[in-house]
């Protein structure tokens, strides 16, 4: 293989300028992948047969003894034209993270078919995390071998003197790089509608399975095709980008755990973290669905919920949006430097209080309208936000609530989605029928 080392591949920064106000989003946030620390044993296969575990966290040390050239972080140093394996030519760089980079790749052996290949850093934590993350590929290819529920597929691993490099089918923009491109307009309320009953299809998949991603974000949810329409909206009285079609595919299994596997005290992306992963008090499940309904405010809106980067503004901002953190939760909490007499130590009249209080406001003022899908998608988000992770809906529940009753329909067309640009709303097939799940007893037990 030729490699061309005059030339180098500039880093891209991961970085994300959002703000909480309604009307910019100018704050940084900064979604670097952060590998935890996690007692696994791994059986691999494929093409490499080293057995690990987790490792504790360590200086970063580069394997030097490669015989392909690295960056002075482990990066593998390739450019367009590149082949590895004389099977995959690479074609560009898709983007760059903690773990390594993604490119797009030429598949010879698969006619010439276009796929994406991360290619881990050649830094000993971040090989062994990308080898957790094919043994739990594995278990989703095995579990799902036709892809029905838009988790992404693993095609093939190799390791690359030192880099461990995964195979993809190559997908449409991320949810997140197509709002960005958008102006951060938000999604029709049907199209927020089909994004996330698949999204609560694929987790509940997940957690079937014994596993919980903890790392759901915008930019981990791909659309198949991100192809748009430029469609002039009236009463915004600008032009914006729709997309086509709203199917999407799970990815980023690097931090997904099973429930057998020793919980790191702090997962997710903070700004998706749940009340319990932020009290310490041990987590499971439910705190993927607290992810998706942030995730889901953020579609409907195009904002992100909870924009903070410090503990205790992002617990203010939970209790001013959805109300008291429950006294229970508190007093099982270690962090008590956050409370004091058994409520969070808050001052409203400090910089970052006013900025709380200016840019949080309680949950269904969010509301665009007042029609019922807009109701009961709000209906929906609150029972994602239950503070206590033991009474949140779970996803079996949530799949069969009012809001996605059209999916739950036998003449429910999932894909048929277009836009009125006079009325700023989406439409889809006709859902039929009501559903008959006992919600006045579910609400009962989540109070």
């Amino acid at each position: 293989m030729s490699h061309k080392q005059s030339r180098v591949i500039s880093s891209r920064s991961s970085s994300r300028n959002r703000s909480s106000s309604h009307s910019s989003r100018s704050s940084s946030r900064n979604h670097s992948k952060s590998y935890k620390n996690k007692k696994r044993n791994h059986s691999s296969s494929g093409s490499s047969s080293s057995s690990s575990s987790r490792s504790s966290s360590r200086s970063v040390e580069v394997n030097r003894s490669s015989s392909v050239p690295n960056d002075k972080e482990g990066h593998l140093v390739c450019v367009p034209g590149d082949v590895l394996e004389s099977r995959y030519m690479v074609q560009s760089i898709l983007g760059e993270g903690t773990f390594g980079r993604v490119v797009q790749c030429v598949d010879f052996m698969r006619n010439n078919s276009t796929v994406a290949m991360k290619i881990i850093r050649n830094v000993k934590k971040y090989r062994e995390a990308a080898k957790l993350e094919i043994n739990v590929l594995n278990k989703i290819n095995e579990q799902d071998p036709y892809g029905e529920h838009s988790c992404v597929k693993m095609l093939n691993w190799f390791d690359y003197h030192g880099h461990v490099c995964i195979t993809f089918n190559k997908f449409g923009d991320s949810v997140f790089d197509f709002l960005k491109k958008n102006e951060f307009q938000p999604f029709c309320v049907d199209q927020v509608r089909h994004i996330s009953y698949q999204l609560c299809k694929s987790v509940l998949f997940l957690h079937e399975n014994r596993l919980t991603h903890t790392d759901l974000k915008p930019e981990n949810i791909l659309f198949h095709n991100s192809t748009s329409d430029v469609i002039f909206d009236r009463m915004m009285n600008k032009s914006i980008n729709v997309v086509r079609s709203s199917d999407i595919e799970l990815i980023d299994f690097g931090s997904a755990t099973f429930d057998y596997e020793h919980h790191s005290s702090i997962v997710s992306t903070r700004h998706y973290r749940a009340p319990e992963v932020l009290l310490e008090i041990g987590w499971s499940h439910p705190c993927d669905v607290w992810s998706i309904a942030c995730i889901i405010f953020e579609l409907y809106t195009g904002n992100t919920l909870f924009q903070t980067h410090d503990n205790l503004e992002h617990m203010a901002m939970m209790e001013r949006i959805l109300g008291p953190i429950p006294y229970h939760m508190i007093k099982k909490s270690k962090k008590t430097k956050y409370f004091h007499r058994g409520k969070l130590d808050w001052n409203d009249n400090t910089s970052s209080g006013k900025y709380v209080k200016e840019h949080c406001k309680v949950l269904k003022s969010y509301m665009r309208e007042h029609s019922l899908d807009h109701e009961e998608l709000f209906d929906l988000l609150l029972l994602m936000f239950n503070y206590d992770d033991r009474y949140r809906i779970d996803l079996r529940s949530a799949l069969r609530h009012p809001f996605f009753r059209m999916f739950n329909s036998s003449h429910a067309n999932n894909n048929n989605y277009y836009y009125d640009n006079n009325t700023n709303n989406g439409y889809g097939a006709a859902g039929g029928g009501g559903d008959d799940y006992d919600w006045d007893a579910y609400y009962s037990l989540s109070r």
